[in-house]
């Protein structure tokens, strides 16, 4: 039952503020790219492994996964109808960026999600980290549970603030980087559906964090076993 009150229902900044365990997973992620890039591969493999945390699974099944397998999902995820929202439609507008947008998009918000402020790790590093190690960072299909859990959920995405689906642009302006649980746990619904604020009105999040994108240049492959 979701509680009808005014602080409920409030406009926030995120779905679900992330938990310590996120940030703990990456700094894990950081020592293990300068393992391997130092030659210490075993250790790096190691440290990969263990940032594999069931706490940062649950938190992204949270406001992603399963509706039945996660009954205090509602928490989170506060859909509601708006009056006069935008209606679903089918677009001739490509849903994907282009190369060129994405990387205007990284350059402009940064490696963090501009929804709830997690470290964020492109596609392309996370392949890296699976053709070097691939059992470590493992990463079998499109089910949740066969996919490395800090990858998955720092996985970064190009989201649509209005939804591509109820008539937004795939432009820079109408596009934010953000993680996997903001993207696919909002969805198709609209930032006031959900009762998100708009993150284009806040300023960008700065870091140290670099995405781990010092792992594309190394050419030094992880001995076979």
């Amino acid at each position: 039952m979701i509680p009808d009150d005014q602080s409920f229902l409030a406009p926030r900044r995120y779905m679900r503020e992330p938990i310590k365990e996120i940030f703990e997973a990456a700094e894990i992620l950081d020592r293990a790219t300068d393992a391997h890039l130092s030659g210490n591969y075993t250790l790096a493999e190691a440290l990969i492994k263990s940032a594999d945390l069931p706490t940062v699974r649950a938190f992204t099944e949270s406001l992603w996964g399963a509706k039945k397998a996660n009954p205090d999902q509602w928490k989170y995820r506060r859909f509601r109808g708006i009056a006069g929202s935008p209606p679903f439609i089918r677009s001739s507008d490509k849903a994907k960026p282009t190369e060129g947008q994405k990387t205007c998009l990284v350059a402009r918000d940064g490696c963090y999600c501009r929804f709830c402020g997690m470290p964020l790790i492109r596609v392309k590093v996370i392949e890296k980290f699976r053709s070097l190690y691939p059992d470590a960072a493992y990463w079998e299909g499109n089910k949740n549970q066969k996919q490395h859990a800090a990858f998955q959920c720092m996985w970064l995405q190009y989201d649509h603030v209005l939804p591509h689906s109820r008539g937004g642009a795939t432009s820079l302006e109408n596009l934010v980087v953000t993680c996997a649980p903001c993207n696919y746990g909002r969805s198709q619904w609209t930032l006031e559906e959900v009762g998100l604020l708009d993150p284009r009105e806040f300023p960008r999040k700065s870091g140290s964090w670099d995405g781990l994108e010092r792992i594309l240049s190394s050419k030094t492959a992880k001995p076979q076993s």
